[in-house]
């Protein structure tokens, strides 16, 4: 199985946690939401599968290509 790395796409601040490791997620299931310049971005899934680890907790600070989460796909 494959596991897919999601990075963020921008800096800014974890603002809510929707799934916790061990979830099953389809493709696209929004996994955690970032805010960046008061804009709510969505973190969805790449792939269906396993969500296998949640790198970040909300409050967190965020850099553009960080680590975020991890899904095996299924």
């Amino acid at each position: 199985m494959a596991k897919h790395d999601i990075e963020s796409e921008v800096t800014g601040n974890v603002w809510k946690v929707l799934l916790e490791a061990g979830a099953t997620v389809a493709e696209g299931d929004v996994i955690m939401i970032l805010e960046s310049m008061k804009m709510e971005i969505p973190v969805e899934a790449p792939v269906a599968g396993t969500l296998t680890e949640v790198a970040v907790a909300p409050e967190d600070q965020v850099d553009e290509d960080q680590l975020l989460a991890v899904v095996e796909a299924s």
